[in-house]
């Protein structure tokens, strides 16, 4: 994709999703990243589900480090993975406590050692909490990259999150990262993407390859 393209790309996705922002609910840092830890393989509408109940009997890290596991477990069991998230935010919030006072840290490498904060979580507490430029790439903006040709077809997360860091301009990448999301969860679908309504028809590898040859 030329410069041009991905300009007229940035503008279409400004004219969908104007006010594009993350659908996880939170208030606070500590809410965020124990949200964002739980949405691994899940729907922000189910994690929202769960976090209203969690957040309900333990508001901040000091009260979750002290849980009882079985009790959490019961709370997050509608989401996958619940067993192992429930240990993952229960040992986090107990780091929280105890090396941080309580606060979520704004360094990368900090929060990367937390139990069940990868890089692309990083990314996304960096971005919403702290307001450091980084583009956190999950299934859709791994999909919708490859489809677009941002990226290449073998390319992993850290590949793309790279390429998309090259092409597009930093001070974009925190609404960037969120209309990305949009644009593969509402427009851009795994199945069925909305490609005879699309403007990206003209410049698109996947509607050339795959859909017009269908």
């Amino acid at each position: 994709m030329t410069k041009s393209q991905r300009i007229f790309f940035s503008h279409y996705l400004e004219e969908l999703f104007p006010d594009a922002k993350a659908e996880l609910d939170f208030e606070n840092n500590f809410e965020l990243i124990v949200a964002v830890v739980l949405s691994a393989q899940t729907t922000d509408i189910a994690v929202n589900k769960v976090t209203k109940d969690l957040f309900k009997y333990y508001p901040t890290p000091q009260k979750l480090m002290d849980a009882d596991i079985d009790h959490v477990m019961a709370i997050l069991k509608s989401i996958g993975l619940y067993r192992t998230k429930a240990k993952n935010i229960i040992a986090l919030s107990k780091i929280l406590v105890e090396s941080y006072d309580g606060e979520v840290p704004s360094d990368r490498k900090a929060l990367e050692s937390l139990p069940g904060v990868g890089r692309k979580t990083a990314n996304v507490v960096l971005s919403n909490a702290f307001g450091i430029p980084a583009l956190a790439v999950d299934t859709h903006i791994l999909r919708i990259s490859k489809r677009l040709g941002l990226a290449d077809e073998n390319d992993d997360a850290l590949a793309v999150e790279k390429k998309l860091n090259q092409k597009f301009p930093k001070e974009l990448w925190h609404k960037l990262h969120h209309q990305l999301i949009f644009f593969g969860r509402y427009h851009c679908t795994a199945r069925k993407p909305n490609c005879d309504t699309c403007k990206m028809q003209a410049i698109c590898p996947y509607f050339k390859n795959v859909i017009s040859t269908q």
